[in-house]
């Protein structure tokens, strides 16, 4: 008994954080699973999908699984990093800024070096930037509470800040490989961009021990790429205000249809943001 208690229970008699860990993945799946049936067995799914599309579900999903973690370690809601207050708000700005700011950074020298030019597209109006607003917002909500929410949390806890980040950037790329477009060479660099894309995000975690700056820097970069750009988000086809119109093969360059996650200019930038949001906090990381 007393090795079981070992196995299972630290020294204070609570649950290892690695059980907790398996525990959560465990439920994640299933609330997913059943997040995806009740939006299928909606008597107006046509009706709901411009205003309540899928990622919002697996957000709810998610919310209640997180709640019922926390409820059972006597921890509020907000503990994960989900205090609605004037700075999270103020962060969550701040994080949609920078991802678009990085988004158009990688974008530049394909641009630059004649890789593609840009369309406008005549389809694509003011209304269908906000419904992009609203899509990828759900996605950042649901993606960042999922990844960067209890599960890194409990991670960092039980092995530390960086074992976390490395095993979390490895489930967030291998989540993405059965992407439309995750192929070759494609699968090598989209998996490498956002295995330090998630770092990047988990970084923006514990600079603010928050999950309003992760949360906007995904919408910002999902948005301003696909939305903006009209590139392909992790090879999901997205119809933006312009349009790339690819001049030469150079898949490197400028992603091709997957997008600019597979792209020489993603794993540049996104490095070089890791690296000063690491050297700016190298001695001032929040720590719980």
């Amino acid at each position: 008994m007393l090795a079981m208690e070992t196995l299972f229970f630290g020294s204070a008699g609570t649950l290892r954080n690695g059980w907790k860990v398996v525990l959560f993945l465990l439920g994640a799946g299933l609330c997913n699973g059943a997040a995806a049936t009740f939006r299928m067995a909606l008597p107006w799914p046509e009706l709901a999908a411009p205003w309540l599309p899928a990622p919002w579900f697996a957000f709810a999903a998610f919310l209640c699984l997180t709640w019922v973690c926390l409820q059972l370690e006597g921890r509020p809601l907000a503990s994960v990093g989900l205090r609605l207050d004037q700075r999270w708000g103020r962060e969550l700005l701040q994080g949609a800024l920078a991802g678009c700011g990085l988004i158009l950074l990688m974008a530049l020298p394909g641009l630059l070096a004649g890789a593609y030019r840009l369309q406008r597209n005549p389809h694509a109006g003011p209304a269908r930037l906000l419904a992009g607003v609203w899509l990828y917002l759900a996605v950042a909500f649901s993606e960042e509470l999922l990844f960067r929410g209890y599960l890194f949390q409990r991670l960092e806890r039980g092995l530390g800040r960086w074992p976390a980040q490395a095993l979390v950037a490895l489930l967030f790329a291998a989540v993405h490989w059965g992407n439309p477009g995750m192929t070759g060479a494609t699968r090598v660099w989209a998996s490498l961009n956002i295995a330090i894309a998630a770092i990047l995000l988990g970084l923006c975690y514990l600079r603010t021990r928050s999950l309003a700056l992760p949360i906007g820097l995904h919408l910002g970069w999902n948005w301003a790429q696909g939305m903006v750009l009209g590139f392909g988000v992790s090879g999901l086809s997205s119809s933006g205000w312009w349009r790339p119109v690819f001049q030469s093969r150079t898949p490197w360059l400028t992603g091709g249809r997957f997008g600019l996650e597979a792209s020489l200019p993603c794993a540049i930038v996104a490095t070089a943001a890791c690296l000063a949001l690491a050297w700016d906090d190298r001695n001032g990381l929040q720590d719980e």
